[in-house]
């Protein structure tokens, strides 16, 4: 089975010692009820583990054996829950693929509350009242893709929502046919959503809005307090927060899948691992979700959406913005107009960063995307080979990325002609590339080929993914095919979402 990594399974050692509990609180149930439903997870006949993330737990402040033990197995499965957890369903909308859907919220997920500031969640735990005709449970699948791609976008320096731990339910579910049961824990900074705004917003409801503005303002943006207008200081916070985050999907060719507004969290951090995926082979109008026929959420049009997402938002703040309509108007629109900047500055740092250059260079950046796209080179591939030329056979292993060798040949040439221009010093462009181009990313075919094994009930392929993801930007010994581009018998062309 290979080793597991994070995780301390010696129950006999566990029960031997003296744990330390989890103490939650939960600020988000103090609000009206009528930002939530309360209730339990579902029954979980027989939970399994398949993962634990000590290294997450440290950090939060709990014991790592606790949440190995038989109590920890009991909590993350949504048994037996610690003092001052309260679960709760969260009610919100949202935009899905430019359609209104009037009333979303957690379908399948229970907050329970918080641990040193952190969201602590369970996904998978049952129906709520926003289940919509769901089940309200995940299959093993989903659990496992959103704990490879959340912790590999965390080593990348993404923000992100983290998995603390992976279990199954011991009971099937169904969707194309009967699959095993599991439920994953989710850490966040918030579960907040331009959806969550939007709900009130479209219910008229200008106290709840308020509520929701003051509890964001006070938890997570509380210099927004100083502010002649604190609502303004929060929509502009949020935008540069979302501009930084789409910048950093496009620096590492992620592809979200499912930017509605319902997935546009409030703190900054990626949300809801569902269709996602990282390109192989460049192609700025690239898409992996099932879903996502006309092209909506392609890697190049991140950007654009997310704008469009937080100019939703700024109409659902406009009711308690605090000046005349006109006004408000006005003061949204000019807030918003800092995205393109925030966002262009963020990208083209990046991607100079990424060549190597100290400052950016817009004309050659574009040339760079040209050749990628019509030499079908390998995104990852192609910077990470990039940053190691002079060293072993980079060299030949960069051009045979290319269709034609002498495109390859041609683009070099303006890259050492680019560099001299730019008077970046050697050792200096090589840090700079270092930093930005990963080795390893988690790779489409190997995350479905983790998910089919762990279907199967061998979570080895996921550990060992795991375990390379960690360090991403390092040379690993025997880590060769992890860094490999798929065969073409292994290429991804679709991803789904877990419901």
């Amino acid at each position: 089975m290979g080793k597991i990594p994070e995780i301390k399974s010696h129950i006999s050692y566990v029960r031997e010692r003296q744990l330390t509990t989890v103490t939650f609180n939960n600020s988000f149930a103090t609000l009206p009820e009528v930002f939530y439903t309360k209730q339990s997870a579902a029954p979980a006949p027989n939970p399994a583990w398949i993962a634990t993330n000590t290294r997450l737990a440290s950090e939060l402040g709990i014991d790592p054996a606790f949440l190995s033990s038989d109590a920890g197995l009991a909590m993350v499965s949504g048994q037996k829950l610690p003092q001052g957890a309260d679960p709760l369903a969260i009610v919100y909308a949202g935009h899905q693929f430019g359609g209104w859907s009037p009333r979303l919220g957690d379908g399948r997920a229970l907050l329970l509350g918080e641990v040193a500031g952190y969201d602590i969640q369970l996904k998978g735990s049952g129906r709520t009242p926003y289940s919509r005709g769901g089940d309200g449970k995940s299959a093993v699948g989903p659990v496992i893709r959103e704990y490879i791609v959340s912790e590999a976008m965390h080593a990348l320096g993404v923000p992100t929502t983290r998995a603390l731990a992976a279990v199954t339910t011991g009971e099937s579910v169904f969707r194309e046919t009967a699959l095993p049961g599991a439920i994953l824990t989710r850490v966040a900074s918030s579960h907040v959503r331009v959806g969550t705004f939007q709900y009130f917003y479209a219910n008229n409801d200008k106290k709840a809005l308020l509520t929701l503005a003051n509890y964001v303002i006070d938890r997570h943006y509380p210099d927004a307090r100083k502010a002649e207008n604190p609502i303004q200081a929060l929509y502009a916070a949020i935008i540069t927060g979302q501009a930084k985050l789409i910048a950093l999907w496009l620096k590492f060719g992620f592809i979200h899948g499912v930017m509605n507004t319902d997935n546009c969290q409030i703190a900054g951090e990626t949300i809801d691992y569902g269709p996602c995926a990282f390109m192989d082979d460049f192609d700025p109008m690239k898409v992996f979700s099932s879903i996502d026929q006309q092209g909506r959420y392609a890697w190049g049009r991140q950007p654009h959406m997310a704008h469009w997402n937080l100019a939703r938002l700024g109409e659902a703040l406009s009711p308690i913005w605090g000046t005349d309509e006109d006004a408000a108007v006005e003061g949204i629109q000019t807030t918003l107009e800092a995205f393109g900047t925030a966002f262009n500055t963020h990208f083209q740092n990046a991607f100079a960063q990424k060549l190597g250059l100290n400052t950016p260079n817009t004309a050659f950046q574009e040339t760079t995307f040209q050749t990628m796209a019509t030499q079908s080179v390998d995104f990852t591939l192609f910077y990470s080979h990039l940053r190691r030329l002079g060293t072993g056979d980079h060299q030949s292993q960069f051009t045979a990325l290319f269709n034609d060798k002498a495109a390859a040949e041609s683009w070099l040439e303006q890259w050492h002609a680019t560099k001299s221009e730019n008077g970046v010093a050697p050792d200096e462009s090589q840090a700079l590339m270092k930093a930005a181009n990963p080795i390893y990313i988690p790779r489409n075919h190997r995350v479905e080929n983790a998910i089919q094994a762990g279907t199967a009930g061998d979570y080895a392929p996921m550990y060992r993914l795991i375990e390379v993801l960690q360090n991403p930007f390092e040379q690993q010994k025997g880590a060769d095919d992890y860094e490999d581009a798929p065969k073409p018998t292994e290429v991804v062309q679709q991803t789904f979402c877990g419901t």
